[in-house]
């Protein structure tokens, strides 16, 4: 879902750091310690349940939206739904790819009121939220729908409120709702006889048949290290059981060490080594990957439900793209465990002109009308309740089947937005073994390492997960 940048060891490095290691940080920490009130238009309208934050005629809404997978077409459509309320109000909508480039040496100043903070030139959550550079948004989960169905928090998918919290405050809105897993084509698998597999048994006993009729049993994004980690996490939190999960991301000693980690993650280490990759996905992005996926290439690639609306262009009229669920490991603690969940942030700046208008552009995104159009034109989710229901689309069918049989916990993992440099080395490190440049003992002490070197950090401010 990330633009097609492709320096291998720069992207979400950059991201990460981003702001401490631009002329923008001294800007930034202009704004640590303020109060941080939003700077929104002088003179606002009244406020109502047509208008609760009294958006004000004549006011302008800067909006920012990243260019990415999802496209911005949804974003245009959101438009017309915020106009047909607030026909005196000028919405100035952009698109760009880098989005930390772009909107990161505005913060302190004359940020725009709303920025879709996606990609792999993203602005770090953590820091911006630690520099107090965006406000709380727990004002718009209180208020009304736009539809005047109850309260906006009453209408979003399970895990979206919690996954945007932070330090006790609600302070990203995730928007779209993503349904992970393994991606294959089901006329090939069909022409050939082959079940997709459930389990990683069942995957290693097909893959030397797929192997027999030319095509690599899987392919990957090797340049975006956030790609291989969702495959990674997904199998810890199978093979280990959501405690061992909440553990990592709360740094306790020894979480990484849990049992079932190791012997799930060495079920990467035997793909990797038995040669079940498509040879040069190391230095494939994920465009790239896709298009060998979507070529015939590779039987199998992991990645989220914005697949097809990325590759709408190049994917084969013949090719009837399906999802599967991640396979289990060997006597998994939380099997047939389903990773989904919101994603896609959108912030605003505490210096937002018009924070106002910022969140009742949110409000009509989240309204049954943008909703429905986000799944229409993306074959996404949103994360809104029922966005999905009236969009007719195998691809779509089958994350909402997989949905469907879902348990109740989904797996989620917070790290990455707790903490900067986590993330960057687990993205370095999840690179690696899927390279074979370490096998899955040794990324389990790297990254026990990284974990214990945070822990330990005294100017690194700790988040606890409770759920």
């Amino acid at each position: 879902m990330s633009n097609d940048l492709t320096r291998r060891t720069v992207l979400r490095r950059a991201a990460a750091a981003g702001l401490l290691a631009t002329p923008a940080a001294g800007l930034l920490a202009a704004c640590a310690g303020s109060d941080s009130k939003p700077e929104e238009n002088k003179g606002g309208g009244a406020k109502s349940s047509d208008n609760p934050f009294g958006v004000a005629d004549g006011s302008t809404v800067k909006v920012v939206v990243f260019d990415g997978g999802l496209g911005t077409d949804y974003a245009k459509k959101d438009v017309e739904i915020f106009k047909a309320k607030h026909a005196n109000v000028t919405v100035n909508q952009s698109a760009t790819q880098k989005i930390k480039t772009q909107e990161q040496p505005k913060m302190a100043t004359s940020p725009s009121d709303l920025i879709n903070n996606s990609g792999a030139d993203n602005m770090d959550t953590s820091t911006l939220i630690n520099e107090n550079a965006i406000q709380s948004l727990d004002d718009l989960l209180d208020a009304p729908t736009w539809d005047g169905t109850g309260k906006i928090r009453d209408v979003l998918l399970p895990g979206t409120i919690n996954d945007g919290t932070f330090q006790g405050k609600f302070y990203t809105l995730k928007y779209a709702y993503t349904v992970w897993g393994m991606w294959y084509d089901a006329a090939l698998f069909e022409k050939n006889s082959w079940t997709a597999p459930k389990t990683w048994a069942d995957f290693f006993t097909l893959a030397p048949k797929i192997k027999a009729a030319g095509v690599a049993p899987f392919v990957y994004d090797g340049v975006h290290g956030y790609y291989p980690r969702w495959h990674i996490m997904a199998t810890v939190w199978n093979a280990a059981g959501k405690q061992a999960v909440v553990d990592i991301d709360n740094l306790k000693p020894d979480a990484w060490k849990a049992a079932g980690i190791l012997e799930g993650l060495q079920n990467i280490e035997k793909m990797v080594k038995d040669q079940l990759i498509l040879a040069g996905s190391s230095a494939l992005n994920h465009t790239a990957s896709q298009q060998a996926h979507l070529d015939g290439k590779a039987a199998f690639i992991q990645l989220g439900t914005w697949y097809k609306n990325e590759m709408a262009k190049t994917l084969p009229p013949t090719f009837k793209l399906t999802l599967s669920n991640y396979w289990d490991v060997a006597n998994p603690k939380a099997a047939g465990a389903v990773y989904a969940g919101a994603g896609e942030d959108w912030v605003v700046p505490a210096k937002a002109a018009n924070a106002a208008g910022a969140k009742e552009y949110l409000r009509a995104m989240l309204s049954t009308e943008g909703a429905g159009a986000f799944a229409s034109l993306t074959k996404s989710l949103a994360s809104v309740k029922g966005s999905g229901d009236k969009v007719d689309d195998t691809a779509l069918a089958s994350a909402n089947a997989l949905m469907k049989g879902a348990p109740a916990e989904l797996i989620s993992f917070r790290y990455p937005d707790f903490y900067a440099d986590y993330d960057k080395e687990s993205q370095n490190l999840s690179e690696d073994l899927m390279a074979g440049r370490t096998d899955a003992a040794g990324f389990i002490t790297k990254m026990q390492a990284i974990a214990d070197k945070v822990s330990k950090d005294p100017n690194v401010k700790k988040q606890t997960r409770t759920n």
